[in-house]
């Protein structure tokens, strides 16, 4: 049963196939307009004074505004004096929010590092922050205690691939595993094709060091977010999945990721559904790729996942169970996504879904897009959207 809450909201417009995302410049915060390139393929109509986002949650779960006004916030980290460190692609930026009284709400957000590549993917191992940008991983120390960086970065890998600075999927999302390996997603520099460099659409693992890196899987369009899950330390990747090839294929993935695995990318799709371009060109790779754990709807963009470490205090359904931010679909004549679903195993590794956060796709139009999903020592868990420029705060109400 999902619950509703109403959040207000300042003026916002849809975004979808042929829509264009136009900056207004202005720091961490700012505003986008979104601007119209190809017309006739939105079901949703702009709505550029959206008064109010009605959210619905799962039972028992409520939802505040953590923090607003933001350029574009992607993915976010939580430090142990429960500050939010928060990723800004598009801008350069990663910073720190914080709560100092406690209510809930951000009351400062300090820029940590600028003038940044693409900053996506961020990973605490003790005081070292590591974080990605398009082309390196580096590390920085941080006081966890005052929320600042003690000395200057440093590189910890260098010359990763990436694509035309503004197109295909250069951010690179990072994560550290509980054996303490770096784990570094390298999306594909298209939308489909073979590329030359093998490090393109696959998982690569090295040392916290930076040495011994390694090819861990390949054949994975773009992975923007992994996880481990904490009952068997099983490493699961969303994945999305190729363009224009209609409104209903190929679903996008989530896949279980085990080293050396093939997952298909470009020649299979979903269920080793052979590619109309590639599909013919490597049958020897057929009976070797590992199709998903589990399919979601095509083109919903799933980007960032996140295990559930507090399920002790929350309702059995939650047991064994991850949160998936479903970013949207820019790409289908029907607008589908833009929620936040959670994900449950259950004893024979089976996993089935249900919506946990609804309300950003509006029969107005698109009010936000979820991007990540981090989570306090308490179990607050924290929302952000980077089409809203806004970070949500949801928690769950004991009985």
């Amino acid at each position: 049963m999902l619950k509703k809450f109403v959040i207000s909201m300042s003026a916002i417009v849809v975004i979808g196939l042929g829509i264009i995302a136009v900056k207004i410049p202005g720091g961490l915060t700012g505003s986008w307009v979104m601007i119209s390139a190809v017309t006739g393929l939105n079901t949703a109509q702009a709505s550029s004074d959206m008064a109010a986002s009605n959210f619905e949650l799962a039972d028992g779960f409520s939802v505040n505004l953590f923090a607003g006004e933001l350029d574009g916030p992607r993915f976010m980290l939580v430090s142990e004096s429960q500050d939010i460190i928060v990723s800004f692609t598009k801008i350069g930026q990663i910073a720190v929010l914080r709560d100092l009284d406690s209510d809930g709400i951000a009351d400062s957000t300090e820029v940590l590092i600028s003038d940044l590549n693409d900053p996506q993917g961020l990973a605490f191992d003790g005081d070292w922050l590591y974080f990605s940008e398009r082309d390196k991983v580096s590390k920085v120390r941080f006081d966890h205690k005052t929320g600042a960086l003690i000395g200057t970065p440093e590189t910890v890998i260098a010359d990763l691939p990436f694509g035309h600075p503004h197109r295909s999927h250069n951010a690179k999302a990072l994560g550290i595993s509980p054996n303490r390996k770096l784990h570094i997603n390298v999306g594909s520099p298209c939308n489909i094709c073979e590329p030359e460099d093998p490090r393109y659409s696959a998982m690569l693992r090295a040392e916290l060091d930076g040495t011994d890196m390694v090819i861990f899987a390949s054949g994975l369009r773009n992975s923007i977010g992994f996880d481990w899950a904490p009952w068997s330390g099983e490493l699961f990747a969303t994945v999305n999945a190729r363009d224009m090839l209609g409104d209903d294929f190929p679903p996008d993935e989530l896949n279980l990721i085990t080293e050396g695995g093939f997952y298909g990318w470009p020649y299979y799709h979903g269920d080793n559904v052979p590619d109309p371009e590639f599909g013919d060109q490597r049958p020897d790779l057929l009976d070797s790729a590992i199709t998903p754990a589990f399919k979601f709807n095509p083109h919903n963009a799933p980007l960032g996942i996140h295990f559930l470490n507090h399920t002790d205090t929350l309702p059995e359904q939650f047991n064994r169970s991850a949160l998936v931010a479903l970013h949207g679909s820019w790409n289908r004549s029907s607008l589908d996504g833009y929620k936040v679903i959670a994900l449950q195993w259950n004893d024979q590794g089976e996993i089935h879904s249900r919506d946990f956060m609804t309300g950003f796709l509006s029969p107005q139009g698109v009010i936000g897009r979820p991007v990540d999903i981090a989570e306090n020592r308490s179990g607050d868990l924290y929302i952000s959207d980077d089409l809203a420029g806004r970070i949500y705060r949801v928690s769950y109400q004991r009985k």
